[in-house]
């Protein structure tokens, strides 16, 4: 018998001027846990495609697009932060009528939902961290270039826009996976033809330069997870080029009863371990929901 194929809605919501587009899976019963999927740079909700295929029938997941990424649309003049992509995810929680429901955080999606979970630690019932970093052991020497630079540094400008090329966007996927042929070339694809989109690499380019303003809330979101110990589910490409394994290891300081899974793989996980991710997630959502 084959298993059944979530049914899946895709729609824009209005957000302070923002229209944000989501994909919300359909489930089978009304009261289906809800997973709010927040994805990384410099992709959009559809890196999620495939897992809301596998899981949306019997749970609601809800993949936005950031400001500057995917389909979402936003107002000239607007301000690329890493404060402001979490205004705006905020109010789209807000607009959903979402009070609780697990976050999955992934790359830039991590700093966005730790924003989230220190404004309303009521909402999370739970986290499910896939190479979403938090901790500065879990930035590599290549992550700590690129996120040192500011906009005075020499040739910062020109070394981040060598990053937004299909190459650059392709080395994203393939680096540290021991089977590139388990990647299906499209995902680098759709990146892409965002990124070429006007002004969206002048966007990538402002959140790079405002991340450090993640880095210097490291201690507030540690104190957070503490103080608040949601149940949590690790899942970590352990060959990530920009997060390695110690990222992953830190948040066991701060939440020892977390359960942590590595994998041999890169950055985009679910790209190559989509089948031992999916039953884990889902085994997850069961437990806290209840």
């Amino acid at each position: 018998m084959l298993a059944p194929v979530a049914r899946t809605v895709h729609r824009h919501l209005e957000v302070d001027g923002v229209r944000v587009f989501y994909r919300e899976s359909l489930p089978d019963r009304a009261d289906a846990p809800v997973l709010l999927l927040l994805h990384g740079f410099p992709s959009g909700s559809h890196q999620f495609r495939r897992l809301i295929d596998v899981l949306g029938s019997h749970y609601r997941l809800i993949a936005p697009d950031h400001p500057g990424f995917g389909n979402t649309q936003v107002p000239d003049g607007f301000t690329y932060s890493f404060d402001r992509l979490a205004d705006i995810t905020e109010g789209f929680i807000q607009t959903l009528g979402l009070d609780r429901f697990v976050m999955y955080v992934f790359d830039f999606g991590a700093p966005i939902g730790f924003r989230i979970a220190e404004r309303h630690p009521e909402w999370i019932a739970g986290l499910v961290v896939q190479n979403g970093n938090a901790y500065e052991e879990g930035l590599s020497d290549a992550a700590r270039g690129l996120l040192g630079l500011t906009p005075e540094t020499p040739g910062a400008q020109d070394a981040i826009q060598d990053m937004l090329t299909l190459d650059g966007t392709r080395s994203q996927y393939e680096i540290g996976v021991t089977s590139p042929g388990l990647i299906a070339p499209e995902g680098w694809i759709i990146d892409q033809h965002f990124l070429d989109l006007p002004g969206r690499k002048d966007a990538q380019q402002a959140l790079i330069f405002d991340y450090h303003s993640n880095v210097e809330r490291y201690d507030h979101w540690h104190a957070w997870l503490r103080l608040h110990t949601p149940p949590t589910l690790i899942t970590w490409g352990g060959n990530d080029p920009f997060f390695p394994e110690p990222g992953a290891r830190a948040y066991l300081r701060d939440l020892p009863d977390a359960e942590l899974h590595l994998f041999d793989t890169g950055h985009f996980a679910l790209e190559t371990h989509l089948p031992e991710i999916a039953p884990l997630i889902a085994g997850f959502l069961d437990r806290v929901w209840k």
